[in-house]
């Protein structure tokens, strides 16, 4: 009776239009119910009401439809009544799932998801273009012999622990200080603003259009994400001339800059908190009268106040006081002044919707193709927070987010903790989640400052916390191992160049760097020592990408051609670009035509050209009649653009 029953939600059969709306949208639903004596009911859960939608019978469907009226989130699943089998009653089943196709449950199941958004929402075409690269500015090059060692009296001279990398490749302070009690994130190498503007033209050889920095205020460690004065450049950095200058270099290399803002917590040692007296004052911790007190939640002044994750060097912020909002407005203004109007919010998923919200409208108000970033980690379209939903995506608040799920599927996928199903099937749900503008301004990355180096992890390495700090320091891949890790990373950098979105690279691995978490992560990159072999296929991918309209542009189909084999087909106008990776270590033989790209919103786009070349051999390959065969050797991947592809844009 209740067999055959399908409802798939990837599929054009059973759910139109596909993944999120627009609000205001008609949206038509149909599950297959085979056999007559079964009658189908829609639930749908809108806001904080269900709400049943009887539907029509056409031949094995039942077809339901109602209109997307509210941004936010739409569950549903659907009811199966049929005649008892034992009782003259009616026995009722219910059929749901996440995504794709789900299944029949004796009980209520897990819900479909359908996000509604603005229709006014739009994100910058620059950006869902481009080509990012994340620099951790200490770490990445020094101007001169000692570049922003010289600089690093200031600090000094406050009172602060200073400990200098007169050598480049120098190990990373891990350890505390002679002398101290904890770790303290003080070790600096130099690297500086002008340093970054020397080395324009190596990343705009990697076809960067888009740098983000990792924050760059005054602060007394090297990551600075403990702001001590937002108005003012690190002076270990440089100075404003410096930014400046920068800016102009990168406008002229055909790059824009993102900032890092860290709004959701000051530094203790600041301008605004001022604990250690520092600053001329006063600060919160010097006086209930200092113009920044309200800013904290003291719970008993001054030394019990909510800080960040306990941390007692990261005061929070209320960030909805009125004269934090403001003045965060004004930082954003004043930065807009140097050409910059991007940002990344650091630690999203912690700032209110409120909050957000309002610095969207005052980021749009100066430069309307000015972007707003979140770190999330999860999916942002049901990410809970504050008691409630967060509506991250609904088109009021970021443009998109650092796409960590991406980089989690893609792992899990090469150290074999799923199949390409089942990287398919992730990869679906999250385009089925997003709104097509958000999904296309996604920051694809596979490690960033706050993740042990991708070579390191995709080389088998331990998880982080099944290692001590010292462990960390000592641990280093077997030959073999870094070998696989290198490998499986080039592979990772085709599926990330070839998926939509931004493809986003932190400094160094390009070449393979390896470490594990921080602050082994962000070692210094290696001038002059550089894995030469690895550079050059990350070149080749990356220009793969800025040289197919398809590639940065096309409709796009996901397919897992075999459990060992994922392949991405991207299509525009009469470009196609196809993409295979072959994760397994004996050669796989490739059968592949346009019906394997058939399921999601671009199933009719999906075509494979006559003749391609491929990015990394420049080997020619032909389809016969509209199918391509060929080998693809143990560990190895192949990345196809059509002939017809223009040249480098």
């Amino acid at each position: 009776m209740f067999e055959g029953i399908l409802h798939d939600s990837i599929g054009a059969r059973f759910r139109a239009p596909f993944g999120a709306v627009p609000c205001g949208t008609d949206v038509r639903l149909s599950i297959r119910v085979p056999d007559p004596a079964v009658r189908a009911r829609l639930r749908l859960w809108v806001g904080n009401a269900e709400r049943i939608v009887e539907g029509r019978r056409a031949g094995d469907y039942y077809e339901f439809l109602f209109q997307a009226k509210h941004t936010g989130l739409i569950w549903y699943y659907f009811l199966l009544d049929a005649p008892g089998v034992e009782t003259s009653g009616v026995e009722t089943r219910y059929y749901g799932g996440r995504s794709g196709a789900g299944a029949v449950y004796d009980y209520p199941p897990p819900s479909y998801q359908i996000t509604v958004y603005d229709p006014a929402f739009q994100t910058p075409a620059w950006f869902r273009e481009g080509i990012a690269y994340q620099v951790f500015a200490d770490r990445f090059h020094r101007s001169g012999e000692r570049g922003g060692l010289l600089r690093t009296e200031y600090h000094r001279a406050l009172g602060r622990s200073v400990a200098l990398h007169e050598e480049w490749n120098a190990p990373v302070l891990y350890e505390p200080l002679p002398g101290k009690k904890d770790y303290d994130p003080c070790d600096f190498y130099g690297g500086d603003l002008r340093g970054l503007a020397e080395k324009l033209p190596y990343l705009k050889s990697l076809g960067v259009t888009c740098l983000y920095l990792n924050p760059i205020f005054e602060s007394p460690t090297n990551h600075r994400y403990n702001t001590s004065d937002y108005l003012r450049i690190d002076p270990v950095l440089g100075d404003e001339d410096d930014l400046r200058m920068l800016v102009a270099a990168a406008k002229e290399a055909g790059m824009r800059i993102i900032l890092d803002g860290v709004f959701s917590h000051t530094g203790d040692d600041s301008v605004y908190f001022n604990r250690y007296g520092r600053y001329p004052g006063p600060g919160a911790y010097q006086s209930r009268e200092s113009p920044y007190f309200e800013w904290y939640d003291f719970r008993a002044w001054p030394d019990s106040y909510r800080a960040w994750w306990g941390f007692p060097t990261l005061p929070e912020v209320n960030e909805l006081t009125p004269s934090y909002m403001e003045f965060v407005a004004g930082v954003l203004s004043h930065y807009a002044s140097f050409g910059l109007t991007s940002w990344r919010l650091d630690v999203a998923d912690e700032l209110p919707d409120e909050f957000i919200a309002f610095l969207r409208a005052r980021l749009k108000a100066i430069d309307p193709e000015g972007l707003l970033l979140g770190e999330v980690w999860d999916d942002a379209s049901n990410k809970e927070g504050f008691g409630a939903r967060r509506a991250y995506v609904d088109g009021a608040e970021l443009d998109s987010v650092m796409n960590y799920p991406l980089r989690d599927a893609l792992c899990d996928f090469f150290l074999y903790r799923t199949d390409a199903n089942g990287l398919a099937a992730r990869l679906f749900a999250l385009r089925e989640n997003y709104p097509k503008p958000f999904y296309d301004a996604c920051l694809n990355l596979l490690g960033s400052h706050d993740t042990p180096r991708i070579a390191t992890v995709l080389g088998g390495a331990p998880h982080r916390d099944a290692l001590t700090r010292e462990e960390q320091a000592k641990f280093r891949l077997s030959p073999d191992a870094a070998a696989r890790g290198k490998a499986r990373l080039a592979l990772a950098q085709m599926l990330l160049f070839s998926h939509p979105g931004v493809p986003c690279t932190y400094y160094g691995d390009e070449i393979g760097m390896f470490g594990m978490a921080d602050p082994f992560c962000r070692a210094p990159y290696p001038w002059g020592a550089e894995d030469e072999a690895q550079l050059a296929q990350y070149r080749r991918i990356a220009a793969a990408r800025r040289a197919s309209k398809a590639l940065s542009e096309g409709a796009c189909g996901f397919a897992a051609l075999t459990p060992e084999l994922f392949a991405i087909l991207r299509t525009e106008g009469g470009e196609s670009a196809l993409t295979l990776v072959n994760r397994s270590e004996r050669a796989e033989r490739v059968t592949v035509a346009a019906e394997a790209f058939q399921r999601g919103p671009d199933g009719a786009r999906m075509f494979l050209a006559p003749a391609y070349t491929e990015a990394i051999t420049g080997m020619r390959i032909t389809c016969s009649e509209g199918t391509l065969n060929l080998v693809l050797p143990p560990l190895s991947g192949a990345m196809l653009v059509s002939e017809k592809s223009g040249k480098m844009r």
